[in-house]
């Protein structure tokens, strides 16, 4: 047996989950033909990944429902903050002092972003150096000071309803879709989180007829406290349908960069 101290590294995961405690999680999956996905990434001139395409359905259907891009703070009196903007927590697979992580970008305004703006913001959170790059200055400082202090400055900063987006997003997407893994849930300490699975080709029935199509499990983990199951399915569908429903790649802005 091989017992060691929790790597520094990790604390961050470990603050979150016992923070999530306080959730209460419900679960909705569906199923996505992405035909019109791959026929639109198939005709562009630049990749655009799965993930930005659920990034950028999801933030149109959240700012349609202001219920559901809202946070819950507080305990003996409970506030609720319904977001203006909608800003999209990325998780990303890293490696951080030799400890493989699981580290979080927030991408802020995505319902004002195009998918070529989106695809940008993803690529440059992806390819960022966690040992240097700024934007994980703040996770990096939180992992040397002892956990009893960490715990605490990681508690103060998510209390504020202000300031939640910028530090934590208004909604969460989750990617294990580099695996054949077709579909999970998580909770991502906003009060919707998706989680995206692997494309993978599946008989699907089209007129009566059945054909082989990219299906994409899509699941969405609501935090019951702050939303209700019905305005949480409307979001599931919504987003749902405007991924079936992509425009030709010519008649979208932003979607294909040089």
């Amino acid at each position: 047996m091989n017992v060691r101290p929790l790597p520094a590294q990790r604390r961050h995961t470990l603050y979150l989950q016992e923070q999530l405690r306080a959730f209460s999680p419900v679960f909705l999956d569906t199923e996505v033909d992405m035909s019109a996905v791959r026929a639109h990434r198939a005709a562009g001139g630049r990749r655009i990944s799965t993930v930005t395409h659920v990034l950028h359905a999801a933030a149109r259907v959240l700012a349609a429902h202001p219920d559901a891009n809202a946070a819950l703070s507080g305990r003996v009196s409970p506030r609720i903050a319904r977001f203006s903007t909608v800003s999209g927590k990325l998780t990303l697979d890293k490696t951080l002092a030799g400890q493989r992580v699981v580290l979080a970008a927030v991408l802020p305004d995505l319902d004002r972003l195009e998918l070529g703006e989106i695809q940008a913001l993803v690529e440059r959170h992806r390819d960022a150096d966690p040992e240097t790059d700024p934007a994980f200055a703040k996770l990096r400082a939180l992992h040397r000071v002892p956990p009893v202090v960490g715990r605490l400055l990681f508690r103060l900063a998510g209390r504020s309803l202000a300031e939640r987006p910028a530090m934590a997003g208004t909604f969460a997407v989750t990617s294990l879709g580099h695996r054949p893994v077709h579909g999970f849930h998580s909770v991502g300490g906003t009060t919707i989180t998706f989680g995206v699975g692997q494309v993978t080709d599946r008989p699907v029935v089209r007129d009566g007829a059945v054909v082989v199509a990219p299906v994409l499990r899509l699941n969405l983990t609501f935090d019951h406290r702050v939303l209700d199951g019905a305005e949480a399915a409307d979001v599931l569908t919504e987003v749902k349908d405007r991924l079936e429903k992509v425009p030709d790649a010519a008649t979208w802005p932003g979607a294909v960069t040089a």
